[in-house]
């Protein structure tokens, strides 16, 4: 059994053109580290009856109504590129479900919670330094009870969900799944932060220079200020793909 990077590649608004940088980069990598990777081209459901973002937690279902048999598996988002040279990060997680510190907004993290825990969770918080970025994580056989009790979660509160991400601009699945990891006492493995580089231009390190690729392993090309139909992510997936690959064969 193989592990498995696990990727969405679903074009809902005509802007998925750079993805074809993500997956690639993740072929290359797990071609390397004896991975397979898998890739989702369809949604299970109309979007409008439950988030794509929520959709990735039937990973579980999804491999094995393909037959495809697996060890762990990394859920990956799609605007995400890896080095060729990052380490077997699967040899880092201690069979425990594993992400990354979501080293980001801290304002806007902390609203989403205590929109989250006030609405929903009954003034459940958890942690703010265990709270992960959902571009990164990792799992296995053990956490697909938990990634059911997710899509239950999702179904019993899909309005209320709805409501608090319209109307409080809490996110989307990040948050929710955050506080059930704690509310589950999920045993989770951080991994340092070059593992997961999200918000890379705040910390202005999204440089022309690409001094990024230098200091890290996965980059989350998120939180792009001036991203007008996604035109600077696609910039600098294509840049960031052909520094360290080489240009793409179509």
């Amino acid at each position: 059994m193989k592990n498995i990077i696990f990727i969405m590649d679903v074009d809902l608004q005509g802007s998925t053109a750079s993805y074809k940088y993500s997956i690639d980069s993740w072929k290359c990598w797990a071609a390397k580290n004896d991975a397979e990777v898998f890739i989702l081209n369809d949604t299970l459901m109309p979007n409008k009856d439950m988030d794509i973002r929520w959709q990735r937690y039937y990973l579980f279902d999804i491999l094995e109504s393909n037959n495809i048999e697996y060890n762990q598996i990394a859920m990956v988002n799609a605007n995400t590129i890896i080095h060729p040279n990052a380490p077997n990060f699967f040899e880092l997680t201690d069979n425990k479900f594993t992400g990354v510190f979501c080293d980001s907004n801290y304002d806007q993290v902390i609203r989403s919670l205590e929109n989250y825990s006030k609405y929903i969770f009954n003034g459940l918080m958890p942690d703010l330094f265990k709270y992960i970025d959902n571009g990164v994580m990792i799992v296995n056989k053990k956490h697909k009870e938990f990634f059911v009790k997710i899509t239950n979660f999702y179904h019993e509160n899909s309005e209320l969900l709805q409501e608090i991400e319209t109307k409080l601009q809490g996110g989307v699945d990040q948050t929710p799944v955050n506080i059930l990891i704690h509310k589950e006492n999920i045993d989770l493995k951080l991994l340092p932060y070059e593992y997961n580089m999200v918000d890379m231009r705040r910390k202005e390190i999204l440089q022309e220079n690409m001094v990024f690729t230098k200091i890290g392993y996965i980059y989350q090309f998120n939180c792009i200020p001036n991203n007008t139909n996604n035109q600077a992510t696609y910039y600098w997936m294509k840049k960031t793909y052909e520094h360290l690959y080489g240009e793409l064969n179509d």
